[in-house]
């Protein structure tokens, strides 16, 4: 099975030729103890290496299994190794950092057997060789005769077919050697053992088989083998299929950080001073990333509150200021003190203003908008865009006395006292408007933004139409006058102080408290405009908005009720403020509305008369006196007493009768103007017509009525996330207006590029200056892990010729130095993230107290695992070069190496 033909090995130096081997031929019996002998420098030592494969032969053949070895690849050597040899050294040569299972586990590690099988295996060869009990020690635990033993388990374990012992013996005592050369001759009954030792008495005694050798050449062999015995044997183990050798990255990381790991210290101060570099580009993106954070929240919420606004009448302040300063650049010139010169600076401003308002058409533009392939979309941040429409409607609720009262403060007007109406007036002035629609984002009744702006107290979001919230500042305060509009408070209160405040009495306010119970539920009424008008005797549409009575019932039998369900309120004074009212409602609120004014009475009947006005009975239109007179006539006939005598003090106050009318009924002033309108006069009724009676326009009567169509917004606000989409946005209404037709072209309004400009690319720029120069400490760490990793290398020299010896690659060894860097590289990387995230806490603190900003340094966590790669990827890039030349060590010279 194993025949040497004229094998020679010559070692050269420069001045001298050493013949190891000298055409040696030898063949072996499948299993026999075989005896190699002679004195130092016989070359007994290269026989057995390059049986073993571990070295090459010059000339000659080695045939293993009748397959001769001459054209072996480095892979093949390596399964040869792997699969059909056995190592015995005298030094035990068992790798320190590794259990003695692990030890015996590596061999099968390396030819692929799964976890659970090498380790059954291992176990079972330990148990052979008598060391059950010391499977879990490590070889500087065992005796010498024990970590013999864990050598012969070690070459057993993959089943060789070939046992090579050198000098198993050597280093024991008599006792020990007798028991270990009891158990390789156990081994030599089924396999070939072959062994080279200095002591002839002891191969007398246990070989069936000596081979003596002096200066490289066979001189004596007791039991000569011709080769021709055994040939079924021979053929079975010639056909016996090897699997190629592989260590796995699992077992090159478990080999490099055992090793780590009985050096502790200076693995821990290597990964220290490899991550110093870490540490300074972690912390500068640590705050450079937590300043661009900072500045893209004050972005969105520049963008939130100044979305790029686009209105249906609008005027392009960009383009004003610009002119404006135009403007005064020419008007700055001096003139000569010998007279008087205008300046027309006021007049310019003034014309261009006038000028500067056009009107949009958002039904086109709200069509490119919708149009998901427009090049807009690209830009549009994640609120979207929202469609504002002009729906009108009024709001009612019972006050704690049951007192109905508008939301509007228009309650309040009916007091007589000039001060008190004054006050009055001013508090509505000073309100911003009660009710407003809450932002939405299509997925959800109420957007995202407004939940991450703002807090739920108390109950709910809303979820259906008729739903609303009570909306809080960041202190959980209401304005008390809205409370009273809100008829969160008795009316009657508000109409005390508003008496007082009128007679200039001193009053001591109190803070109201109401519970968020109080306030859930609580009942609001909605009436649309449309419901206000109402269809009287003579088939026309009479507004009745200033009736109480009328109101009342409508409130009571025609109105919408919606209901509180829920208490929020601004997290912080420094979100933005997205809701400008104290009651928000939904989209599908508005919605609501739209129909169903757009179904109303008074906006069909309107629709199917577009000539004749639903209220007065007017024609829109009249061409011609005699048309006016008419029109004129019969308005004047279809008013109330009321509204006749009215109109008859107007007419016929300033004539004779004048003051004779002041002492008259509105009855008898009724009846003096429809006396007169029995035989008017045309002229005086055309007159009329021109100056008393307006029969006001379609379009006027839609926008009293509520009526508004979806594809008709009044406003629309486009947001963006970042300056730079907001500049896309920009530019993309830019490219809009180049191709639109004249009329529709879009004039807006982009207050945040009026206020601010972007300063993320200042912040950036000194961020990778920084990192440049803290880069260099990276480099000064990687060739310190190149130098730490070359020790390493010398360290584990004996390891390599071991780990070769039993059918490891030079990938494979290149792979356990590899595993080794990457280790250091992780661990580097590792102490680099966890230490910046610990400075990062007295920073923060540092900053917050300096600026009041909370939390700028933070360290995305993208970015840390993209540094510990980095880490990762520069040590072990610096240590190619070493793991290169740990693989390149022979490894006969390693095994010899201490």
């Amino acid at each position: 099975m194993l025949q040497l033909e004229k094998i020679t090995k010559v070692y050269k130096t420069d001045s001298y030729t050493q013949w190891a081997l000298d055409g040696v031929s030898i063949s072996f019996r499948k299993n026999e103890f075989a005896s190699i002998l002679g004195p130092s420098g016989s070359g007994k030592t290269t026989l057995l290496n390059i049986i073993g494969g571990l070295d090459k032969y010059d000339t000659g053949n080695l045939i293993i299994n009748e397959i001769s070895t001459k054209h072996y690849k480095e892979k093949d050597w390596n399964s040869y190794r792997n699969h059909r040899i056995g190592f015995v050294f005298q030094s035990y040569n068992l790798i320190s950092h590794q259990t003695v299972l692990a030890n015996v586990e590596l061999a099968l590690t390396l030819s692929g057997v799964s976890k659970k099988e090498r380790r059954k295996k291992a176990k079972d060869a330990l148990v052979k060789v008598g060391l059950a009990k010391h499977i879990n020690k490590r070889p500087s635990q065992l005796s010498g005769g024990q970590m013999q033993r864990v050598a012969i388990a070690r070459s057993l374990v993959n089943d060789p077919d070939i046992l090579l012992a050198d000098e198993p013996t050597g280093a024991l005592d008599s006792e020990t050697s007798v028991q270990i050369m009891n158990l390789i001759k156990e081994i030599a009954k089924e396999k070939l053992v072959i062994m080279v030792t200095h002591n002839a008495e002891l191969a007398k005694e246990y070989s069936t088989r000596i081979i003596e050798l002096k200066d490289g050449k066979v001189i004596n062999d007791t039991n000569p083998y011709d080769g021709n015995e055994d040939t079924k044997d021979n053929e079975e183990v010639k056909n016996k299929k090897e699997k190629k050798t592989s260590m796995s990255m699992l077992t090159a990381l478990s080999l490099s950080l055992n090793n780590l790991m009985t050096k502790k210290g200076r693995t821990i101060l290597t990964a220290f001073a490899g991550s110093i570099g870490i540490i300074g580009i972690a912390l500068i993106l640590s705050l450079s990333s937590g300043v661009n954070n900072y500045i893209n929240n004050v972005q969105k919420d520049a963008m939130l509150s100044y979305p790029i606004t686009i209105e249906a009448e609008s005027m392009d302040l960009s383009s004003l200021i610009t002119s404006t300063n135009s403007f005064n650049d020419e008007d700055g010139t001096s003139h000569d003190n010998n007279a008087i010169y205008s300046n027309s600076l006021t007049m310019k401003r003034a014309n261009l203003l006038t000028g500067s308002l056009t009107k949009n058409n958002l039904t086109e533009f709200k069509k490119y908008l919708d149009d998901p392939n427009s090049e807009i979309n690209k830009y549009i941040g994640e609120n979207g865009v929202v469609y504002k429409y002009g729906t009108e409607f009024s709001t009612f609720s019972y006050d704690a006395d049951e007192k109905l009262i508008n939301n509007d403060g228009s309650t309040f007007d009916t007091n007589t006292s000039k001060m008190m109406g004054q006050m009055t007036q001013m508090s509505k002035l000073s309100q911003t408007k009660i009710f407003t629609e809450l932002m939405s984002d299509g997925t959800d009744t109420v957007s995202h933004t407004i939940k991450d702006n703002y807090e739920l107290l108390y109950g709910s979001y809303p979820e259906k139409y008729n739903e609303i919230v009570l909306v809080l500042n960041s202190n959980n305060e209401l304005s008390l006058t809205n409370l009273y509009y809100l008829g969160l408070l008795p009316s009657s209160e508000y109409k005390e102080i508003l008496t007082k405040m009128g007679n200039d009495e001193k009053i001591e306010f109190e803070t109201k408290q109401l519970s968020y119970e109080d306030v859930i539920g609580k009942k609001y009424y909605l009436v649309p405009n449309c419901d206000f008008y109402i269809k009287n005797k003579i088939g026309l549409y009479e507004d009745v908005s200033d009736t109480i009575g009328k109101v009342s019932e409508i409130v009571k039998n025609n109105s919408l009720e919606l209901s509180i369900v829920g208490v929020i309120r601004l997290k912080d004074e420094k979100n933005v403020n997205l809701i400008s009212g104290n009651i928000g409602y939904t989209r599908d609120l508005t919605e609501y509305i739209i129909d169903y004014t757009n179904k109303s009475d008074v906006v069909l009947a309107q629709e199917k008369n577009k000539d004749k006005n639903v209220i007065n009975g007017l024609k829109f239109t009249v061409t011609s006196d005699k048309e006016k007179a008419v029109e004129a006539k019969n308005y004047m006939l279809k008013l109330s007493t009321s509204e006749k005598a009215n109109l008859a003090t107007i007419l016929l106050g300033s004539t004779s009768q004048g003051a004779f009318m002041m002492n008259m009924s509105e009855e008898m002033l009724a009846a003096a103007l429809t006396n007169y309108l029995q035989n008017p006069d045309q002229k005086a009724l055309v007159a009329i017509y021109d100056e008393y009676i307006s029969p006001g326009s379609y379009e006027e009567n839609m926008k009293e009525f509520g009526k508004v169509e979806m594809d008709t917004p009044i406003e629309i606000d486009i947001y963006a996330d970042t300056f730079e989409k907001k500049d896309g946005i920009t530019d993309a209404i830019k490219k809009y207006n180049e191709t639109a037709q004249e009329e529709d072209k879009i004039t807006y309004t982009d207050y945040v590029g009026l206020l601010m400009s972007s300063v993320t690319n200042i912040v950036n720029v000194i961020s990778y200056v920084l990192i440049a120069f803290v880069s260099i400490s990276l480099i000064v760490s990687s060739i310190m892990i190149a130098i730490i990793t070359y020790i390493s290398v010398l360290e584990r020299t004996k390891e390599i010729g071991i780990l070769r010896a039993i059918g490891a690659s030079k990938k494979d060894i290149t792979r356990v130095f590899n595993a080794e860097t990457f280790i250091e590289g992780f661990v580097a990387g590792l102490f680099g993230i966890i230490i910046t995230l610990l400075l990062n806490i007295p920073i923060n603190i540092i900053i917050k107290n300096i600026s009041g900003i909370a939390g700028i340094s933070s360290l995305p966590i993208l970015g840390g695992l993209l540094l510990i790669l980095i880490s990762v990827l520069l040590t072990v890039i610096a240590g190619l070069i070493p793991s290169r030349m740990a693989a390149k060590k022979d490894p006969v010279i390693a095994l010899r190496s201490e």
